[in-house]
């Protein structure tokens, strides 16, 4: 089963008015596991960046100017997604500008993909809980001291691990398994149980059954 955890960062927060994706991020899971996979691209918006959006992630018109606009990308971008799950936090707001950019280079639009969203897992797993990603990454123990800004590849591999947590976490490794040291494969390792009966338990199981009389299990 694949999946991918998806994040954006925008000029804004509302894409009917304006406001554009700046950077794109995604992580790639195989049956709940990260692959060594991701998809990074910055943008170019063609607009201003209001210093608002700014002070969140950190990029300028001057940085986003030389990189490319998302109808150069949007094909290596649509063919990492695939037709697989995609994972976003507050995912309305994710596929909601994704969408947007679609529609306004006449690209169908992600209406057919199944999307997880990870604050309502988030919300039914611990309801009356903060559910943002910050909040999920404390509650679970991520390290988040690499995060200054927010960004949208960091923010997406953060957020892999927040919804591997909300479905379980990981499974913890058998402490009986051990590499093996000739085939390098996992291999379970335990002491034999003995299974022969001792002289004193022998002698015991004799007495006992002295006490029957004639039993017909030795006719």
């Amino acid at each position: 089963m694949r999946e991918i955890v998806i994040d954006t960062e925008t000029t804004g927060l509302d894409p009917a008015t304006g406001h554009r994706i700046v950077e794109v991020g995604c992580v790639e899971l195989d049956n709940h596991v990260r692959t060594d996979r991701v998809f990074q691209t910055y943008l170019n918006p063609e607009r201003e960046i209001p210093p608002e959006a700014f002070a969140i992630h950190g990029l300028s018109k001057e940085f986003l100017i030389d990189h490319p606009r998302f109808e150069e990308v949007v094909d290596p971008f649509l063919d990492f997604l695939g037709d697989s799950t995609i994972i976003a936090h507050n995912a309305e707001f994710d596929i909601g500008f994704i969408n947007s950019e679609l529609e306004n280079i006449s690209y169908p639009t992600l209406t057919a993909i199944e999307v997880i969203d990870t604050v309502r897992l988030a919300r039914q797993k611990f309801p009356g809980m903060p559910a943002s990603l910050d909040a999920l990454c404390r509650r679970f123990g991520i390290d988040t001291s690499s995060r200054e800004k927010h960004g949208a590849l960091l923010d997406a591999e953060l957020l892999a691990d927040v919804y591997l947590e909300l479905l379980g976490g990981r499974q913890p490794a058998l402490e009986l398994t051990k590499a093996h040291p000739t085939h390098g494969i996992n291999q379970v390792v335990k002491s034999p149980r003995p299974h022969t009966a001792s002289a004193s338990e022998l002698a015991a199981h004799a007495a006992f059954m002295s006490d029957f009389d004639d039993p017909f299990w030795q006719r």
